[in-house]
């Protein structure tokens, strides 16, 4: 038996603003989108166009309270193929929440307050 990764879901307050982040921010596109005609909920998959992997984002219609996040020791983490122009990129956009330099990596956070750690490139 064999386990391969789809995806990872986080949930979201705002779905557009969310979105135009993680546009922004990572270069990721919307891939698909679930809504019903409830509208009791969406879920929109973005992906970064060369892995199989996906980041599932899911907004409930009624939550309308900020998501607890717990201590935020889950995150996501994605490589930079240029990370000096990432880091700036981030710092312009003001969403970079902790650096170590000591690791050479450093995170931003997005609208939500979920933190996606930023790699160099292997």
């Amino acid at each position: 038996m064999k386990f391969t990764f789809a995806h990872n879901n986080i949930n979201v307050k705002n779905m557009e603003q969310s979105i135009a982040f993680y546009r922004e921010a990572l270069g990721l596109e919307e891939t698909r989108r679930i809504q019903p005609k409830s509208g009791a909920f969406t879920i929109v998959y973005m992906g970064d166009g060369e892995t199989p992997h996906l980041l599932e984002l899911t907004s409930l219609k009624d939550h309308p309270q900020a998501y607890n996040l717990g201590e935020n020791e889950f995150h996501l983490a994605l490589r930079a193929d240029d990370f000096d122009a990432a880091h700036a990129k981030h710092k312009e956009m003001g969403c970079i929440c902790f650096e170590n330099p000591q690791m050479g990596i450093y995170f931003i956070s997005d609208p939500d307050g979920y933190w996606v750690e930023i790699i160099p490139a292997e």
